[in-house]
């Protein structure tokens, strides 16, 4: 599985690091980069270990605190002698377990047993009088015929008849009524009580095991003692036989994989830490109300290796301690999000369509010109030049969409037709609602893209974290200050914080700019209709613009849209989705889109979209103000003023 990881070198090199010295490791990145793969691929790499079964007996001095027994899973013929547990096993198979021991084979040791020793354990103990009798099913078939055959015979007398009917439908009641009263019966015998429960099995498992507890909480994690309704009387079930193992206790010797750790609450994270630590952990009943709060076993093995993952953005939720203990005795990775564009990645590209196709199973082959046009879309989707997407699941929903529609018509193979189709109802519910917006705010004239005016300009802006683009009208307008003391920036509309923040660091730029009068004026800033809400500084540039041409009187071209975070020296910076604000320009028919210089090689256009916008690169303030002010005298003062101050 390791070979099927594509452009994580990094992370892939030390995973295999980490698989070999057993250390625990912490995987942060983007969603759908890969990271569960990466735990698979760890258990597959480490060294297959003795593995252990786990079982339960009850305790007889203290029937809340059950007895543990920890035996190894594919014992030695020394084990199996040393243990007095022969009669577990058949003469030949002991035979073949003891060559194979001497050799020190003990895969082969494994593959011969198959079942566990803790299965073994248990299956010899049962009594066997429970194996006996017939299905109750064929007991009352057999009834049943016998009263038929007795009914339409007519050489049977009818006083008989009558009596082996009434002993027939007696005999049936009494099977009835003894099957449906044997699980209290069970209950009450105490060679049932007696026996031991097998909570962790590792039979027919020759590699160190997987256990993925993403989302696991509670008992589900830490293991459990269930709830038992009938706790007096004799009735109880006894607490051994209702102990349960967790995902801790499962992976031991393996790898335990939680993904989204940060959403699991910090006591879970501490606890974790506890059985890291120690090596082992009881189980007791997680629930307060529960009968089985009062049980807690002994110790039960917890010898795993935690592989963790999350979103940077999530760093802060996990608990300290725990991280710690990973740094400690691991690694923490950062996963890419993207890959140089060469053609080696190329074509690993390549080889994960096929991965793939034949993942799904139900999908045909791609022939290629859908490929050509997958791994575009992968060069698309980095949003950066020069790299290719490393967000492989969204790529691969890509792929199922297309092989969908291919199956669909009944294709051999997809075409770059069928991927063309894809990613018309592929799109992302972000870039279905920038869609209905762009359509929205064109109907009733929202986005204006011709003609001037004073203080509009049409910003560039992505919804949420997707790539999905929009365009955000900006409107500025000028006033003479409430206040005697100082102008004031008014911004309304709904806005993020960190717009906020870009409103007020444009304000420096005024005041460089447009001098003391701003001092003497309260500017109103309105984001248009932003119900999706403005996640980050992009806007920057349309504000400074907006104000700058409330405050000079100067119309902007309503044709021009623009994007960039500004200094405070008016430096245009770079941003981020830059693809999919051009794209939205597009729709929503702008003519020419303003973008940092330092976004120049980001830009990645479809074909069918490239060269329907002129593309402008941009540094500075004055640079975007000889672009979107309107021609005239006003305009040339103003860039001549700026000019001059910025030398």
């Amino acid at each position: 599985m390791i070979d099927q990881i594509i452009g994580q070198d990094k992370a892939v090199d030390i995973i295999k690091k980490a698989a070999k010295q057993k250390r625990n490791v912490l995987l942060i990145g983007p969603p759908g980069t890969g990271k569960s793969m990466m735990a698979q691929a760890m258990a597959e790499l480490m060294q297959a270990e003795e593995l252990e079964d786990v079982l339960v007996y009850p305790n007889p001095n203290n029937e809340n605190q059950p007895l543990v027994r920890v035996l190894k899973t594919h014992p030695d013929y020394e084990y199996i002698k040393k243990n007095k547990l022969e009669r577990n096993f058949a003469p030949k198979e002991l035979e073949k377990i003891k060559k194979l021991g001497e050799a020190k084979d003990r895969s082969s040791i494994a593959k011969q047993m198959r079942i566990g020793l803790g299965r073994r354990l248990v299956s010899v103990q049962k009594p066997k009088d429970e194996m006996r009798g017939p299905p109750a099913s064929i007991v009352i078939g057999l009834l049943g015929l016998i009263i038929l055959a007795l009914i339409f015979s007519t050489e049977v007398p009818e006083n008989i008849k009558m009596f082996v009917i009434i002993t027939a439908l007696g005999l049936g009641l009494l099977y009835i009524i003894s099957n449906a009263t044997a699980g209290l019966g069970k209950r009450l015998m105490i060679t049932e009580q007696n026996l031991p429960k097998l909570i962790v099995d590792n039979s027919e498992k020759f590699t160190a095991p997987f256990v993925d507890a993403t989302g696991s909480r509670g008992g589900a994690l830490l293991g459990d003692c269930r709830h038992d309704p009938l706790q007096s009387g004799g009735l109880g079930t006894p607490a051994h036989l209702r102990i349960e193992a967790g995902a801790i206790h499962q992976a031991n010797k393996g790898v335990l994989f939680i993904d989204e750790i940060a959403s699991m609450k910090l006591n879970w994270q501490q606890e974790i830490l506890t059985a890291m630590q120690e090596k082992k952990y009881p189980i007791t009943g997680q629930s307060e109300m529960s009968s089985g709060a009062l049980v807690k076993t002994q110790p039960v093995p917890t010898d795993f290796v935690l592989v963790a993952a999350g979103n940077l953005q999530d760093m802060t939720q996990i608990h300290p301690a725990l991280r710690s203990r990973i740094r400690g005795g691991g690694y923490e990775v950062y996963v890419e999000d993207s890959m140089d564009d060469t053609p080696e990645n190329e074509e690993k590209v390549v080889r994960f369509i096929a991965q793939e196709v034949k993942r799904d199973g139900k999908i045909p082959h791609f022939d290629s010109g859908a490929v050509t046009e997958i791994v575009e879309e992968a060069r698309r989707m980095s949003g950066r030049r020069k790299k290719i997407t490393l967000n492989l699941r969204e790529l691969g929903g890509l792929v199922r969409a297309a092989g969908d529609i291919g199956r669909e018509r009944g294709l051999p193979l997809v075409t770059k037709d069928e991927v063309l189709e894809a990613k018309k109802i592929f799109k992302s519910i972000e870039s279905q609602l920038g869609a209905k917006m762009i359509e929205y705010k064109k109907e009733y004239q929202t986005i204006v893209t011709s003609g001037a005016e004073v203080g509009r300009v049409n910003g560039l802006a992505v919804l949420g974290d997707s790539r999905a683009g929009l365009v955000l009208p900006i409107v500025a307008e000028a006033t003479p200050a409430a206040s005697r003391s100082e102008g004031r920036v008014i911004a309304t509309g709904k806005l993020g914080q960190i717009a906020k923040e870009a409103v007020d660091n444009v304000s420096a730029i005024f005041k460089k700019y447009i001098g003391t009068a701003i001092a003497r004026t309260d500017l109103h800033i309105q984001f248009l209709q932003t119900y999706e809400g403005v996640e980050g500084d992009s806007a920057s540039i349309s504000t400074a613009v907006a104000v700058i041409s409330a405050l000079a009187g100067i119309p902007v071209y309503q044709s021009v849209a623009m994007t960039g975070s500004l200094d405070v020296r008016g430096r245009v910076l770079p941003v981020g989705g830059i693809n999919g604000k051009i794209e939205a320009a597009i729709d929503s028919g702008i003519k020419k889109v303003l973008i940092p210089k330092a976004n120049g090689q980001d830009v990645y256009l479809p074909k069918e979209k490239s060269g329907k916008v002129e593309i402008v690169q941009v540094g500075n303030i004055v640079e975007v103000l000889e672009h979107a002010l309107k021609e005239g005298k006003e305009k040339k003062d103003l860039l001549k003023k700026m000019k001059m101050q910025g030398e």
